[in-house]
């Protein structure tokens, strides 16, 4: 070990007085701290801090008009009206995007595709919201329909990735088309943050994904689903407001009903 890793040991370890000070001594400069301040001096660090995030928006606006929305666009197949960018997602491989009107894309958004189609589509339709970090794997066909809400940290994906015999993985073996499956998303479903939905699925419409679920299998539309692998939980669930209601029995009807 040398005499620096030997210097840190001690310090982690606080072997000795001299050693336990030189440690809090680097906590305070790493982790500073400072006692609360006199009222009378605060009102200039207010304004300083709205014009710092004056600055910071006003910065935002400037990429975003200037560079990001102009990239994005060059790259899409086609994009809607009234497109709201948090920044510019990266895009690796030659999927087809498009964008429909008023939607809205988080930052850090990763679009990639493989070589198993020519021409695999991302579809994104008008009115839909796409988290923050969320990723999209697109080798035949992922559309996401109407006003569908994805949280952020998600990933779908419309294949494995790689082949499942050991082997064929090793060797890198390219993806057969049978390998793939297209994703449909259906209107006005919500996906829940961290969820991973597979090949093949199908999110009926007004459906709710539970957090960090993972999704192998159709879920039935305005129903609940949760878990790993992701389960219908309740169904009925999230219906629309103006959707007719069961009306209750009263204990009266249901005593006319067992006579």
């Amino acid at each position: 070990m040398s005499l620096i890793d030997r210097a840190i040991v001690k310090v982690k370890r606080g072997e000795s007085p001299f050693w336990r000070f030189v440690k809090s001594v680097l906590r305070a400069m790493t982790s500073p701290t400072l006692p609360p301040l006199p009222r009378f001096i605060l009102p200039p660090f207010r304004w300083f801090y709205e014009f710092r995030i004056l600055m910071v928006n006003a910065w935002r606006f400037v990429a975003t008009v200037f560079y990001r929305h102009p990239t994005f666009q060059a790259r899409c197949a086609s994009i809607g009206h009234r497109v709201r960018l948090d920044g510019l997602p990266f895009i690796s491989g030659h999927t087809q995007i498009h964008v429909g009107n008023d939607c809205h894309l988080g930052g850090g958004i990763c679009i990639s595709s493989g070589g198993v189609f020519d021409q695999p589509k991302l579809v994104i339709e008008d009115r839909s919201s796409i988290g923050w970090n969320t990723t999209f794997t697109v080798n035949r066909e992922i559309v996401i329909e109407e006003d569908v809400l994805i949280s952020y940290n998600c990933n779908i994906s419309d294949t494995d990735g790689h082949r499942r015999e050991a082997d064929l993985r090793v060797q890198g073996v390219p993806l057969r088309p049978e390998d793939t499956h297209p994703v449909r998303i259906c209107k006005k479903a919500w996906i829940g943050n961290g969820s991973y939905i597979l090949k093949g699925v199908t999110i009926g419409e007004g459906a709710i994904i539970g957090a960090n679920s993972v999704v192998m299998t159709n879920i039935p539309p305005y129903t609940l689903a949760l878990g790993n692998p992701a389960e219908v939980f309740m169904r009925n669930y999230g219906l629309p407001s103006t959707h007719p209601r069961k009306r209750k029995r009263t204990p009266r009807e249901d005593g006319e009903g067992s006579a």
